[in-house]
């Protein structure tokens, strides 16, 4: 749960072409979704059909999967085992052209499992070895590719994370990222795999600076650095999404932790970017969080008033901002883009002027 937790927390943390014009944001909400502060629906993934897998959270604090079907019929779900408390339940965190979701819940001791779902619901949890089994410990799926492989972290018994690979017959391979730090919070990141099982995230050093990684189908694994990255505790590079022809996006914290987007080639070959419109100041900027196969990126932006927007990257560099109707404008209120898929349609959410969260598609 730990990377799902994340977005669902976030909200207690300009050029325009003709796309913007054409565009069409369609907003909705899960039944059952909560209306509270840091409540609601959170997508976190599309794909190439255009259905999308998600959670939300319910007036009591309760995490619940979802899926939501292109005719807009939803699908609620629970992991077995997945408990009732708050901060507690199931968050599906990405979803393969097959249908197949992947995610973790918390259980009833707040300890963290992965899951697979099929399109027909049948639902197989799991635990990396070595995971561990203390508060907030535990295992997360991050990503899913076409065969079936997924992606992910977990953290051991120190809370120390570590990657792993899970084949579709079940099998898990575990992982460190070179240099990896070994102490709570610190390790192995891995945030998004393609095709050709090539896995990209980031890893944490003993000062808790970040890099980012390339680990090849064979295992191997390549660390880089976008230039201009921070060196201090929190600042660097990660990782965060890959395509089926090996382009990166990702982004990085300068030394003065604003954020800067970026897009890696296969061959090595780094260009950072900045949304217009992109605030200055600490945790302010530009985060790249996907990718998708024609190259287009989408993310999210701090402005100067730390309010959220969110942006697509054009293969050519052309980037058009957008904001979901209803989005706040308040401190981390407002749209964040979180998955694209290869026709451009993208699914996110945004907090409202109360700071409730709901999801929105939007179609070019």
């Amino acid at each position: 749960m730990e990377r799902y937790k994340f977005m669902m927390q976030l909200g207690v943390f300009c050029a325009v072409s003709a796309m913007a014009l054409t565009q069409t944001i369609t907003t909705f909400d899960i039944p059952g979704a909560g209306t509270g502060i840091a409540q609601g629906t959170g997508p976190m993934a599309i794909n190439t059909a255009g259905v999308i897998a998600g959670g939300y959270i319910d007036s009591g604090g309760v995490a619940h999967g979802f899926i939501r079907a292109t005719t807009g019929k939803i699908t609620q779900f629970d992991a077995p085992g997945a408990g009732t408390g708050n901060g507690q339940g199931t968050g599906a965190a990405t979803i393969n052209a097959a249908g197949t979701t992947a995610g973790s819940y918390s259980d009833s001791g707040s300890v963290n499992h992965g899951f697979v779902r099929t399109k027909n619901g049948t639902l197989t949890s799991f635990d990396a070895p070595g995971a561990g089994t203390l508060f907030g410990q535990g295992t997360s799926a991050h990503s899913i590719n076409a065969t079936g492989v997924i992606a992910g972290s977990y953290t051991d018994s120190s809370s120390v994370f570590h990657g792993f690979i899970r084949a579709a017959n079940g099998t898990i391979t575990t992982f460190d990222a070179p240099g990896g730090g070994t102490f709570s919070g610190q390790g192995t990141k891995a945030l998004s795999i393609n095709a050709a099982g090539i896995i990209v995230g980031a890893v944490s050093d003993s000062r808790s600076v970040t890099q980012g990684f390339v680990r090849a189908a064979d295992g191997t694994v390549t660390l880089f650095d976008v230039h201009g990255s921070g060196t201090a505790k929190g600042q660097g590079t990660v990782a965060e999404s890959i395509n089926a022809t090996g382009v990166i996006a990702g982004y990085y914290l300068d030394s003065r932790s604003v954020g800067h987007g970026f897009r890696r080639t296969a061959s090595g070959a780094i260009k950072s970017f900045e949304a217009p419109g992109s605030g200055t100041a600490r945790l302010q900027g530009t985060d790249g969080w996907a990718i998708n196969a024609a190259g287009m990126i989408t993310g999210f932006y701090g402005d100067s008033g730390s309010v959220i927007h969110g942006f697509v990257r054009a293969a050519t560099g052309t980037i058009t901002t957008f904001d979901a109707p209803g989005g706040g404008t308040k401190i981390h209120q407002g749209t964040l883009s979180w998955s694209i898929n290869a026709a451009g349609t993208i699914t996110g959410f945004y907090l409202d002027s109360g700071s409730v969260i709901h999801g929105f598609v939007r179609t070019p």
